[in-house]
C-alpha cells in the first residue's frame, strides 16, 4: 500500500508536534508512531522547560551552563541558536497562552535545577509539563494531519540520486510504503536499550538505526546520560524522580538519612547529572541503599502529583520523607547528525529531538533543555522546509538487494541486561571489548533482508545496531568526559578535547568538527 504526501514525520514527541502544527499550515503532512500519540520521552517529561523569562537572567547565562555541564563537548554556534531562539519562542508560547505554573502575582513559577544558574525552570501542572505541552500542541494540530499509531519505520526509501523519499512500515503484519518530498526523523532517543531506565520500553533508537542503515552520519553514541533519581521499587525502576524535587529542596541521602552530595560538589545535589548519578551509583555499589529526602519540602504532593501518584502506585509511603532512587539511563546526546536546520547529510532527511545529535548538549545534557531543543529545531526545521517547498520530482527507488537473514541475535532481555552491565556509568575496556565480540559485525547488519521480519524482530534488530554504534564509540574515546565514564581513564584527556567519533557507511571517523565543512581528513577506520 502506498501513501503519497508532502511531509512524513517518524515520531510523535514534542519536536514532531511543533514541526508538523506548522508544516500542516501549508503542505499535507503524515505522522508515523510505532505506538500511541502520547506514548513518548516528551510526554513524561516531569521537570519543564529551561528558557529565560526573568529580568535577572539572560541567554548568555544560559549558554554558559549550558556549555559547563556538557563540559564544552559542543557546536558553539548551535547552543546560541538553541537558547537564543528558543527564548523568543517560549515568550511567543506564554503569550499564546501556554499554560504555566504561576505564582500569585501572576509571574511564571520558575524553578531551579542541576547546574543552571538562575531559576529558569518553566512547569505547568506542577510535574507534568511534557503531558500538558504535547496536548497543548495536538490541540492545534489541524484535522488534515493523518496520524498512522502502531506501525514500526523500518527503511528508509532513498531515490536514484541519494535523495531520501519516504519508508517503508510494518503494522499489523501489514507493510506500507510511504512517499515524501521531505522525510523527518523524530523518533527520540534509545534509552531503552538499558534494562534500569527513565524512558517508555519502545524507545530503542530506531531511528538512529533507520539513519545508519541507509548512509546517514551518527555521532557522540558513547554519551548516554544517566538521571540520577529513578524511582526504585521491588527491584525495579518505575518512573523518574524529577530534578525540580531537588530545586524544591529535596537532598540525596542513605538508609541513615546522612546527606550523599555533601563535600563532593560544590552545587550539592544541584550538581551536573554526571557528577550525581556517578555518587549515587557509587553508594549503591558499595551496598548502600539511596534515597531523596523530601521532608523538607511543603505540600509535596500538591507540588509534585504525578510524582506523588507514582509513589503511591509501587507502595512508597513519602509520608516518612523518603523515596528509594537509583540512576538509570535517560537521554543519549548522540544521534543522527544534524544542523540547526535539521538537515542531515541525506537529502530531504531531517532529524530533530533527542534522535539528532547538532551539539547543541555536549558530553552531558543541561536539565531542561531537552522539551526546548524539540521547540526550537522543530520550528526552524519547519520554517525551512516551508521556504524550500515541495520540488522532488524523483521518486524512482533505489532498491538495495539486501539477502542475508538476521544473524542470531541476543533476546531483548539479555541485550538489555548486557548494555547495563557493559555500558552504564561506568565502562572498562575488557567488558567493552568482551561485547564487541558477542555482537553481530555493522557490516553483518547492514546486508539483513528486513522484509519479513515482525515488529519485535525489527525492533530487536534496530537495537543491536545501536548497541554496537554505541559500544564502538565508548571504547574507542579513552577518556572521561562528561557522562562518559572510564574506569581505566578517570580524567578528561587534551587529545580528546573537540573530537568528534562519526560513523558512516561502515567506517568510523575521528574528526575535530561535527560537520565536514572546514574538516581536515580524519582519522578512518573500517569497523566489520
Amino acid at each position: 500500500m502506498d501513501v503519497k504526501t508532502d511531509v512524513l514525520i517518524i515520531g510523535s514527541g514534542i519536536a514532531a508536534l511543533q514541526a508538523a502544527r506548522i508544516l500542516a499550515e501549508h503542505f499535507q503532512v503524515q505522522i508515523v508512531t510505532k505506538s500511541s500519540i502520547t506514548m513518548s520521552s516528551s510526554y513524561r517529561a516531569q521537570g519543564g522547560i529551561a528558557a529565560v523569562t526573568s529580568q535577572e537572567d539572560h541567554p548568555t547565562f544560559h549558554i554558559a551552563d549550558t556549555l559547563t555541564a556538557g563540559e564544552y563537548h559542543h557546536e558553539r554556534m548551535n547552543v546560541e541558536v538553541l537558547i537564543e531562539d528558543g527564548t523568543k519562542i517560549i515568550r511567543d508560547f506564554l503569550k499564546e497562552g501556554f499554560p504555566v505554573d504561576r505564582q500569585a502575582d501572576g509571574a511564571p513559577a520558575l524553578g531551579l535545577e542541576g547546574a543552571h544558574s538562575y531559576r529558569r525552570i518553566l512547569h505547568a501542572g506542577g510535574d507534568r509539563t511534557g503531558q500538558i505541552m504535547i496536548n497543548y500542541l495536538l490541540n492545534q494540530l489541524p484535522p488534515t494531519i493523518n496520524i498512522n499509531c502502531f506501525e514500526t519505520a523500518f527503511e528508509l526509501l532513498l531515490n536514484t540520486t541519494g535523495e531520501c523519499v519516504g519508508v517503508l512500515t510494518k503494522g499489523m503484519n501489514r507493510t506500507k510504503c510511504y512517499l515524501a518530498h521531505h522525510v523527518i526523523l523524530a523518533s527520540g532517543g534509545a534509552g531503552a536499550l538499558y534494562t534500569c531506565t527513565s524512558n517508555y520500553e519502545t524507545n530503542t533508537g530506531d531511528g538512529i538505526a533507520l539513519a545508519y542503515r541507509a548512509g546517514a552520519a551518527i555521532s557522540d553514541m558513547e554519551f548516554m546520560q544517566f538521571h540520577p533519581s529513578l524511582l526504585w521499587s521491588n527491584g525495579e525502576a518505575k518512573g523518574l524522580v524529577s530534578e525540580a524535587v531537588r530545586g524544591a529542596g529535596g537532598i540525596f541521602v542513605d538508609a541513615q538519612r546522612q546527606p550523599i552530595m555533601k563535600g563532593l560538589h560544590a552545587h550539592l545535589d544541584l550538581a551536573p547529572r554526571h557528577i550525581t548519578a556517578f555518587a549515587l551509583f557509587n553508594k549503591r555499589a558499595a551496598g548502600q541503599e539511596t534515597f531523596i529526602d523530601i521532608s523538607n519540602i511543603e505540600h509535596f504532593e500538591a507540588k509534585f502529583p504525578a510524582i506523588a501518584q507514582l509513589c503511591h502506585d509501587n507502595q512508597i509511603d513519602i509520608q516518612n520523607g523518603l523515596i528509594p532512587v537509583v540512576p538509570g539511563s535517560h537521554f543519549l546526546m548522540g544521534g543522527v547528525i544534524a544542523d540547526n536546520m535539521g538537515r542531515t547529510t541525506i537529502s530531504n532527511l531531517y532529524a530533530i529531538g533527542e534522535v539528532a545529535c547538532t551539539g547543541v548538549h555536549g558530553a552531558n545534557r543541561l536539565a531542561s533543555n531537552s522539551l526546548l531543543e524539540g521547540i526550537t529545531f522543530g520550528q526552524r526545521m519547519a520554517q525551512f522546509i516551508i521556504k524550500a517547498g515541495c520540488k522532488q520530482n524523483n521518486f524512482s527507488i533505489d532498491v538495495k538487494h539486501h539477502r542475508q537473514p538476521s544473524p542470531l541475535l541476543f533476546t531483548k532481555d539479555q541485550l538489555r541486561q548486557t548494555m547495563m552491565h557493559t555500558l552504564g556509568i561506568v565502562r572498562n575496556p575488557v567488558n567493552m571489548e568482551q561485547f564487541i565480540q558477542q555482537l553481530p559485525s555493522l557490516n553483518t547488519l547492514l546486508q539483513v533482508d528486513l522484509g519479513g521480519l515482525n515488529q519485535q524482530e525489527l525492533e530487536l534488530y534496530m537495537m543491536h545496531i545501536v548497541a554496537t554504534l554505541m559500544v564502538h564509540a565508548a571504547i574507542t574515546r579513552t577518556e572521561t568526559r562528561g557522562a562518559h565514564i572510564r574506569s581505566d581513564q578517570p580524567q578528561n584527556r587534551t587529545k580528546w578535547a573537540n573530537r568528534w567519533i562519526i560513523f558512516q557507511q561502515g567506517q568510523m571517523k575521528v574528526r575535530n568538527s561535527l560537520y565536514e565543512y572546514h574538516q581536515a581528513r580524519g582519522n578512518a577506520q573500517a569497523i566489520f
